[in-house]
Parts: C-alpha cells; structure tokens; sequence
C-alpha cells in the first residue's frame, strides 16, 4: 500500500501510454516485494535486503524494504537506469531541480535548474519566497528543434528530506507539510496524530510512536545507544501542485526553457557564495568537482570533503568519463548555452556562518541578473564573481539592509591555497575514477596555473574581489 501510494502521488499515470500500440514502446520495469511482514508491517528479514539494477533489460529487482528511495521504482532506482539511456542517446538525465526565478518588480520568468548534494541547499533554494517551484530532484533536459535546452520533471510529487525545515528558514515548505492535505511522513515521531521530525524548532514530547514502535526518551536500542526520535533521513511526500509556489508549466508536456545551471556543494573556508563560469565547458568542470562537506560523523569525522560529481555520483552507473564526456558533447549542440553558476551558503569564520541562510535569494538574483546582462562581474582564476555595488543594491532592495564592504570581502576573497587544495584532492579522486575528457584535464591545469600566477603577483594567498579588476 504504501508504494503503491507513494507511486501515484509521485507520478502521473502512464496506462494509456503502456497500451499504445504502433511503435515499440520503450520502458522501464520494476519488480518489488517487501517480504516477510511483522504485525506493525515493517519489513523483518532486512538483512537479506537485495536490489539488484539490470542494465541490459532496463529492470530492477527490489525485496524485503520499504523505504521509498529503493522500494518506489520510478524513484532513484529509475534514474540509475535513465543516466544510462541518456548518455547513450545523447540528452542529460541528471539530479536536478527545475525553478522559475521572477525578479521583484520585473515581469519575466527565468528557469534555472540546480544540482546539489545533500544537505547543501538543494531544496530550500527550489523553495525561496516568491519562487516558481517546477522540481525539487530529477530534470530531463534536451535540446528542441533550434537546439535550444529545454527540461522536464519527470514527477509530480516531491519526496524530501525533512530535518531542519523550519518556519524560518524555510517558511513556504513548513507552511505546507503543518497544514492538511495529503502527505506522507517516514521515519518520524508521531504523538496525538502530529509528526515531529529533527531540527523543526519546536518542543519533542516525550514519547510516541517512530521507526522503533512505541518510542519514549531514554530508549535504547540492542547496542545500548539512545535511539534518536527521529532518523536523519526521514522524509515528507506531497503533490508538487498542493504547494502555493508550483509553475503552470509543471504539466507542460514541453518542458521549460533552461536559461541557468547551479552546481551548489558544501564547505566552510573555500569557494565564494555565487561565482559565474566561464563558459559550458567551465561548467561541466564545476559540476564534475563539485564536493560536500560532512556536517556529522558520517565518515568518521566532520568536516570531511566529499567529491561528489554533478551531485550525481551515486546514479552514475557507467564510467565516469562517459559521463562527463556526454555532458561536453550534449552543450557542443547547443546553438544557445545556459550560463552555468557554482553557489556555496556555508563559509564560516571562527566557526560562525559569516552570511545569513536566507542570503541564498540575493546570490539567485544576481545570477538572474546576469542572464539577462543586467549586471557586471569580477573576473578571477575561478570565474566571475559579483561586484560589491551590484550585491549592495540587491540586499537594500530586497531585504531592506546594508550589506558592508568588509562583509564582501569576506565572502568573496578569492583563498588561493584552499582552492589549490580542492582541486588537488579532485585530482587524486579522479586517477581513482579513471582519467578524465582531454577538455576537463586541461581545465584543470589551467585554473591551478592562474592561482598560482595570482598569488605570486599579489603575494597573498586571500586575495581581495578588486585585485582582480
């Protein structure tokens, strides 16, 4: 029951196409069992839990879970399989939200999409006020016939993560999974018919019942460690239409325009806020060195940089160097490029965040901005960063509040020995991988030259926005 409605909330119904009949129909199969049940109908022989992905049949065999990520075929079971097909048939099936920006004051729609890992800002910048939402995981995007990019959401339901959405941070999504309609919670703690879940700012009673059954504080699991009242992966799933920022074009059979790329990862000392690649290329490099920052002992430390390529790693289910080299040829055909952007909301200083989680609205915005040429940029060895007067004007328009030279640097200082760093651990992640397209091998040894170039002529190793001018 519960895959079979979490199916039809995530994606729309397909029967009539399954029954065409004329050409050969193309398609994905799933074949999936929860096995044994115990009396509450959780899955008991989770240690015999199996998924195995065919790639030459295009079908998944999946037993004994229940969890929707590997239980709901068209999830990311299905996108394994169609990263495959689209390498191979020469479009890009990546984890990608879809979004409309609407600038205050100006009537256009501008649709990015964005790929980011976990927990670094992947749905709350799908979410931010005033936004249209179109996805918030999976994009299609191919060319048209003026071989412009166009994407689509394969879904119609948004399955995500829940820990720390709070009305503060995330008011538009809060607003809508604390008020009735049809939603489906996993792996929170439920008390008098309420979920709670981690990080939602509000009192946890005492007791309930969770993924353990009945829960109460203090409850220890077979280990003797506390079982938390909530998982860190628990998740919510609604109707993408049930929230009050949805795009019409969310039904467009067309897709939507892609005019903008995000590629968001996760660290506290290294890359700027928001900073505009140089061209495709630049581009596909900044997705394929995209990393994350663990934020909890996952790997056995915090603080641990995780590469993790176009946000996709997990999904990619043929050589990386295909891969990569299907995304340089796929913006070759293009006669229009999207302009691709790196975003980062987490530098910190002496251990504190030095801008505000809601500042992610401002970075959008210039990016935005710069779509349609409205703003000018610093040139520097990383890409072109924003110019303090520009980001100022955005914080008094749209927030209504000063936003400081010092600041500025802050943020947007270039940290050479930090960048040279990263892209040293990229490059013993990649002879791990296997060697990288001629084109990204040699975009590498020419940003780590131009660091290294800025730093001798300046003498330092942070070097300030207008050094550069």
């Amino acid at each position: 029951a519960y895959v079979a409605h979490s199916s039809d909330m995530l994606y729309r119904n397909g029967y009539a196409e399954f029954i065409r009949p004329g050409e050969s129909r193309d398609f994905f199969t799933f074949i999936h069992s929860a096995g044994e049940l115990d009396s509450t109908g959780v899955s008991v022989n989770t240690d015999k839990r199996r998924i195995y992905v065919d790639l030459l049949s295009d079908t998944v065999f999946t037993i004994n879970n229940q969890y929707a990520g590997n239980s709901i075929g068209m999830k990311k079971l299905a996108h394994r399989l169609a990263v495959r097909k689209a390498c191979h048939e020469g479009w890009l099936a990546e984890h990608m939200f879809i979004m409309g920006v609407t600038p205050q004051a100006k009537n256009r729609v501008t649709y990015f999409t964005g790929a980011f890992p976990s927990a670094c800002g992947k749905t709350s910048t799908a979410m931010i006020p005033g936004q249209r939402i179109i996805g918030d995981d999976i994009a299609y995007i191919r060319e048209d016939e003026s071989a412009s990019p166009r994407a689509i959401n394969i879904e119609q339901g948004m399955f995500g993560i829940i820990e720390d959405i709070n009305p503060v941070d995330d008011p538009l999504l809060y607003k809508t999974i604390t008020t009735p309609r049809e939603l489906i919670f996993s792996n929170i703690l439920v008390n008098n018919g309420r979920p709670y879940w981690l990080g939602m700012h509000e009192d946890i009673p005492e007791e309930g019942i969770n993924y353990s059954g009945n829960w109460f504080k203090g409850k220890k699991d077979l280990s003797g460690k506390d079982i938390v009242f909530a998982n860190k992966n628990a998740r919510f799933l609604l109707r993408l239409n049930e929230i009050e920022n949805s795009d019409p074009a969310i039904e467009d059979p067309d897709g939507v325009p892609v005019s903008g790329i995000i590629y968001g990862g996760r660290d506290s000392d290294t890359t700027v806020p928001v900073c505009q690649c140089f061209d495709w290329n630049h581009g596909v490099f900044t997705g394929l060195t995209l990393e994350s920052e663990t934020t909890a002992a996952t790997l056995g430390q915090a603080g641990v940089r995780k590469p993790n390529p176009m946000a996709n790693m997990d999904f990619i289910v043929i050589p990386l160097r295909e891969y990569i080299q299907n995304h340089i040829h796929f913006g070759g055909k293009l006669k229009q490029q999207p302009l691709v952007f790196s975003v980062n909301y987490f530098l910190k200083e002496k251990g504190e965040f030095i801008n505000s989680k809601l500042d992610k609205k401002i970075w959008l915005m210039w990016m935005e901005g710069r779509v349609h040429s409205e703003f000018n940029a610093i040139k520097t060895p990383v890409g072109y960063i924003p110019c303090y007067e520009d980001l100022k004007k955005l914080f008094s328009e749209i927030f209504k509040k000063e936003f400081s030279h010092e600041t500025f640097l802050k943020l947007f200082s270039v940290r050479v020995d930090r960048y040279l760093e990263k892209y040293d651990r990229m490059e013993k992640f990649f002879q791990i991988e296997g060697p990288l397209p001629y084109e990204m091998d040699i975009l590498l040894r020419t940003i780590m030259e131009e660091l290294n170039e800025a730093k001798n002529k300046t003498g330092m190793d942070i070097i300030p926005p207008e050094m550069f001018l």
